[in-house]
């Protein structure tokens, strides 16, 4: 099967979007997501991102009045959301592999899964911190950084375990992309620094890199020109994800870490409606994609999360 960086480094002319998208919620099934992915279908997407997420916790009201503490996983199932959407409908799938709130070998268990399963392409992150944390905390037992991720992928890839055993059928490798921040990562001193971060997952193994959703291309486009000054040479797929509702104007920038440009937050604050937003952000984001296609993009990766009938217009203007 092909691979996603086969696909992304392809020497074409032609266009393709990626999507991303969440597990159902703990308990309601698939039919939703399948709603989802038959609407992003005909314009044949050349993966389709699955996200995983930390366990938090929850209080649950005991019948004396008390309240007990729980630790729950709201978006179970990503390994087999995977395999259910590549078996389903023959495209090819990037489930999230993070550090977050997992062991080494809880990791390494996920790894046989999915090897299991067929799926090599990942998206190997650190994931976010615990809710409940005001910074991340590694899990007793597992990585802090992404690249100690990385090197396990790649250590079982050439055939060993994380204890250093061997393993008898090591199986088809894995090929693997990362995370990246035209606008910086938050807890990142700086631009730069972060940068050299990107460079060493790059040096580790990591095949294609994927931003973080922006809005101003320009801060796209001076990311990657500054990244092959660094001798950072993989591609570096731009993540977009369009404004769907009014509240957005705040929650996005606080959610993502990314600024509004002054020229889309002046029109948002125009608006009286979420569909009057709606659609503002469907005419800037294809603009967007319009102006990346022109300075040489051929991969547009579409975060959808809230934003499905968005995307859609979207690639159906492009």
């Amino acid at each position: 099967m092909t691979t996603i960086a086969d696909y992304i480094t392809q020497d074409t002319d032609e266009r393709r979007f990626s999507f991303e998208v969440l597990p159902p919620l703990k308990g309601n099934g698939t039919e939703t997501l399948f709603r989802t992915i038959d609407k992003l279908v005909p314009f044949n997407p050349a993966f389709i991102n699955i996200t995983t997420h930390h366990s938090e916790y929850v209080y649950r009201e005991l019948p004396d009045g008390q309240f007990e503490r729980l630790r729950v996983r709201r978006r179970p199932g990503t390994v087999a959301i995977a395999a259910a959407i590549q078996q389903k409908y023959n495209i090819p799938v990037e489930p999230h592999v993070i550090c977050s709130g997992k062991t080494i070998e809880e990791i390494e268990y996920e790894l046989l899964d999915l090897q299991f399963l067929g799926i090599r392409n990942l998206m190997l992150l650190r994931g976010d911190k615990a809710k409940e944390d005001s910074r991340f905390v590694p899990t007793p037992g597992g990585h802090t950084h992404t690249t100690d991720l990385i090197k396990q992928v790649v250590r079982f890839n050439e055939g060993f375990f994380a204890d250093g055993s061997p393993i008898k059928n090591p199986g088809t490798p894995f090929v693997f992309g990362v995370a990246c921040y035209p606008e910086k990562h938050e807890e990142a001193p700086n631009l730069e620094r972060d940068m050299q971060y990107l460079k060493e997952k790059q040096d580790l193994g990591a095949q294609y890199a994927v931003t973080q959703l922006f809005y101003d291309n320009e801060k796209y486009f001076t990311f990657v020109r500054k990244a092959r000054e660094m001798g950072i040479t993989i591609p570096i797929v731009p993540g977009i994800k369009p404004m769907a509702k009014l509240s957005q104007l705040t929650v996005v920038p606080k959610t993502f870490h990314c600024d509004i440009p002054e020229a889309l937050a002046k029109e948002i604050v125009k608006c009286k409606t979420d569909e009057q937003a709606r659609q503002l952000g469907i005419e800037w984001t294809t603009a967007q994609c319009r102006e990346l296609y022109a300075h040489g993009v051929k991969n547009i990766h579409f975060y959808t999360i809230s934003a499905v009938d968005s995307v859609v217009e979207i690639a159906r203007q492009l």
